[in-house]
């Protein structure tokens, strides 16, 4: 990866961007894509859409949200800690002690996630995972006056870590679902820029994902593509502990290559297009199986308007909704790879009906 480009990733995952709270994420994407893009927009939702070659054909959105996980402040009590609510699907044992920061109306501002310590719980509930709602902010106010002066009700929160590396191969932080899709539908549409494509290309950073899939559902309202390429996470299964779900997900290894998905809520001539592609051009690549919808910006591209001819790319990650997610930059350049050179393959007169 050059140095450029990790300096992009690290300030996007440096960004506080829980879902409907992704102004900062949205600013880092939308400097970059400035740099290269003919047109760069945004709409009411969040979504960013960066356009290259306008008025190719045909309408290809490239879709990665940037939206993360997070935590929205519901209450400060008189004693200045803050109480909170989740922003996405949580393991309640991952916060746990962690140092978080809230975004308040002047900046960030630093706290703590606190807890009974284990020596004063009861034995009965020393086993037992301790409840979102039983953990708290400390940001080290005295009193509710202090605080609001810090934060206030419906301030968003995240974990305080940013981009990290594990030996020369491995990176790790918190939010690489999904800005690392947002990431690599961006770097995807640079090198697209820069050669001969057929193709109209949006790469579009969207919004609110984990909270129900909106921002892409709006996005390909808008835009209207003729195809659709969701670029998200999965599941690496190489690691302990994953058992049945080896047989559930397949085996997924981290520097094993991009992960093309088959299923129904995936094109069929698209998936075959992405496989031929990866093997001419010798790009690692591993296949997983979907068995429906994909919880993914695919699952509502696909049923967009009238239909949309859709694929989804996953990048392989460990303890996906963790503070520590982890990734190999090969698998995040093989997925940037493979979604230019399959972009560049496409024509006005590509056969878009499945059968």
């Amino acid at each position: 990866m050059k140095q450029e480009s990790m300096a992009f990733l690290e300030r996007l995952i440096g960004s506080v961007s829980p879902s409907g709270y992704e102004e900062q994420a949205a600013k880092v994407w939308r400097a970059e894509a400035e740099g290269f893009a003919d047109v760069v927009r945004r709409d009411c939702h969040g979504n960013t859409d960066a356009v290259v070659h306008a008025g190719g054909a045909p309408r290809v959105m490239l879709s990665g949200h940037y939206d993360e996980i997070g935590f929205i402040v519901s209450h400060i009590d008189s004693e200045g800690f803050l109480w909170f609510s989740p922003v996405g699907g949580w393991d309640p044992q991952i916060p746990q002690g962690q140092r978080v920061v809230v975004l308040g109306a002047n900046g960030r501002v630093p706290g703590v996630l606190g807890k009974c310590p284990i020596h004063l719980l009861k034995p009965d509930a020393r086993d037992k995972v301790t409840k979102l709602e039983e953990q708290w902010i400390d940001i080290g106010a005295r009193n509710r006056k202090q605080a609001e002066k810090l934060v206030s009700v419906g301030d968003p929160v995240v974990i305080d870590l940013g981009l990290g590396r594990l030996g020369d191969d491995l990176l790790v932080g918190r939010g690489f679902d999904n800005r690392l899709g947002a990431y690599i539908v961006l770097e995807a549409a640079r090198r697209l820029g820069g050669r001969a494509c057929a193709a109209e290309v949006h790469a579009v950073a969207t919004a609110q994902e984990e909270i129900g899939i909106r921002g892409a559902r709006t996005a390909a309202f808008g835009i209207d593509p003729q195809v659709g390429v969701a670029v998200d996470v999965a599941f690496a299964t190489d690691h302990p502990s994953m058992g049945e779900a080896v047989k559930r997900e397949g085996k997924i290894k981290l520097g094993g290559g991009v992960v093309i998905s088959r299923g129904p809520n995936i094109h069929p001539r698209l998936f075959q297009m992405l496989v031929e592609t990866a093997r001419k051009k010798k790009i690692a690549h591993q296949i997983s199986a979907d068995g429906g919808a994909t919880g993914t910006d695919a699952n509502v591209i696909q049923i967009s308007r009238a239909g949309v001819a859709t694929a989804l790319l996953g990048v392989p990650l460990r303890y996906m909704h963790t503070a520590c997610e982890l990734a190999h930059v090969d698998d995040i350049e093989a997925a940037v790879r493979l979604l230019a050179e399959f972009v560049s393959r496409l024509t006005p007169e590509t056969d878009l009906t499945p059968f």
